[in-house]
């Protein structure tokens, strides 16, 4: 696998990545939201949020196709959204590992907040996660969600992290 990202120019990786996260949104979106009726509790949306930022670096550095520096700073700010949103799976992954008598109260629906609150109140709810985000609503290989979208992340860190330490083509 690695021999055949070193065949692969920068825009194919950055073409493949922006892919990568746009497949994930659609996913998350049509088939867990609309086909299954899952609701998206709120560190799921943050989790989405930071794939998203992602994927518009991706698409920018696509569509830029910079060299040295600019491929430099790409790729860092890329690995930052990344990691801000592998953060998120973690903690989710944490409040689905709690007992049941330490789980947080769940909270209103996101629309609520999206009426009620200022950008920075819901923004700071949302970061926080509540017990809505402890329950594991689907599961596959005996993976929760957040767990499957901690590997999309690593997966993007890692190709990320190669293109910063490969030569320029």
């Amino acid at each position: 696998m690695v021999k055949a990202l070193y065949n692969l120019d920068n825009r194919s990786i950055n073409l493949a990545s922006f892919g990568i996260c746009l497949f994930s949104l659609i996913i998350a979106k049509y088939y867990f939201e609309e086909f299954l009726g899952l609701e998206p509790c709120y560190l799921c949306i943050t989790q989405r949020v930071f794939l998203l930022l992602a994927g518009i670096i991706f698409l920018i550095s696509t569509i830029h196709n910079p060299k040295n520096l600019f491929k430099k700073v790409y790729s860092y700010v890329a690995i930052f959204f990344c990691s801000a949103g592998a953060y998120f799976s973690i903690k989710q992954l944490y409040l689905q590992s709690l007992p049941e008598d330490q789980v947080p109260q769940c909270g209103p629906p996101v629309e609520y907040l999206l009426e009620t609150f200022s950008g920075f109140e819901v923004i700071s709810m949302l970061v926080q996660g509540d017990g809505n985000c402890a329950k594991v609503q689907w599961e596959f290989l005996f993976i929760s969600m957040p767990g499957w979208v901690l590997v999309i992340f690593l997966a993007l860190i890692a190709i990320t992290a190669f293109q910063l330490k490969r030569p320029s083509y």
